[in-house]
């Protein structure tokens, strides 16, 4: 039974063995031009190199994660319309919650790819930087001397003296203080970078509507239950590992205040921020912003301000007759027949 699920598990993993390799071999072939080949730095950049490569690459997954989050929370009071029409029938409740989220256009477990597509590449890295340490293993691309040079690489040393910190070294390896500081460094950074990503989207992207409900405490168990899950199994991993996970966290972090910051959720505080950003830039550029106020921008009603000027409609100009002409310029109507009028004068009664 066993030797059928490694069988099994190793026709998954071959594939990801090549993938992972190909990557980290050709940015370890361009380190090398101005690093040593066999230290443990331009390895370690090779793995930082891996990961940029396989966030780019998931970049529409991203994007989709961000809009289905978005309008999971949009949708949360609706959500709760229906669980106060369909609270004792559980099964209906299920089936309308899933037809809202259909004709919204919106999946819940989105928000799931991208960190379920990435553990696959994780469990790969892991394996490699572990089985090369230990056995000297070589797996899809990687030659024999490639792997051990791969698995004792050192950083701020030297692999034929065993000094530097081995980037397969664990917090729990035991192989010296400064591998367990360095380890701890980065599990510290681990977790708090997966803290900050998760509580940046719960503070600035999230309307005030759904902060409350299933979905909220769906986000808060997140918020508190993902870091201690990576801080509790961080200190299993080799440092090469950590360093991938925390390059991703800085990557998805960054990714995600940018893409809140430039199409945020209406409603929300993000929204209301760049609706202030955008009326300072209008301010600065001479452009009136004053007829419609700052909740237009934040996604909410357009209001308008009273202190504005309303802009004046264009009178276009009626064509006169030339009678009309000379009567407002004082001269009054012309008699007609050349003859010029003469003004008569009343005669006294005697």
């Amino acid at each position: 039974m066993f030797e059928f699920f490694g069988t099994i598990g190793g026709l998954i993993m071959t594939p990801l063995y090549y993938v992972v390799s190909a990557v980290m071999l050709a940015w370890h072939k361009v380190f090398s031009l101005f690093l040593d080949p066999n230290g443990g730095l331009s390895w370690l950049l090779s793995i930082v190199g891996l990961t940029l490569v396989i966030r780019a690459a998931l970049i529409p997954l991203f994007v989709k994660q961000i809009k289905s989050s978005r309008n999971m929370a949009l949708l949360q009071p609706q959500v709760r319309e229906l669980q106060k029409k369909y609270k004792h029938d559980r099964e209906r409740l299920a089936q309308e919650t899933m037809k809202l989220y259909k004709e919204a256009g919106t999946n819940p477990f989105a928000s799931c790819l991208p960190i379920l597509l990435q553990m696959p590449i994780f469990f790969a890295l892991f394996r490699m930087i572990d089985q090369a340490a230990k056995k000297g293993t070589a797996h899809g691309f990687l030659t024999e001397d490639l792997a051990d040079q791969f698995g004792q690489s050192r950083l701020f040393g030297d692999a034929g003296t065993n000094e530097g910190i081995p980037i397969s070294g664990t917090f729990l390896s035991g192989d010296g203080t400064a591998v367990m500081i360095l380890a701890a460094v980065l599990v510290v950074a681990m977790t708090a970078t997966t803290f900050l990503t998760q509580r940046q989207l719960m503070a600035k992207n999230m309307p005030p509507e759904a902060l409350t409900g299933p979905y909220a405490q769906q986000q808060k168990m997140l918020l508190y239950v993902l870091p201690v899950v990576f801080a509790v199994g961080g200190v299993a991993f080799p440092i090469g590992v950590l360093m991938y996970w925390t390059t991703s966290n800085l990557w998805t972090m960054s990714q995600q205040f940018y893409v809140i910051r430039r199409n945020p959720a209406p409603g929300t505080p993000a929204a209301k921020a760049k609706a202030e950003r955008d009326a300072e830039k209008a301010k600065r550029k001479g452009v009136s912003t004053g007829d419609v106020s700052l909740e237009k921008s934040a996604g909410g009603t357009a209001v308008v301000d009273d202190e504005a000027e309303a802009p004046r409609p264009r009178v276009q100009p009626q064509r006169q007759t030339k009678a009309q002409r000379s009567k407002q310029q004082g001269g009054g109507p012309r008699p007609t027949g050349g003859a010029k009028s003469v003004p008569t004068k009343s005669k006294k009664k005697r």
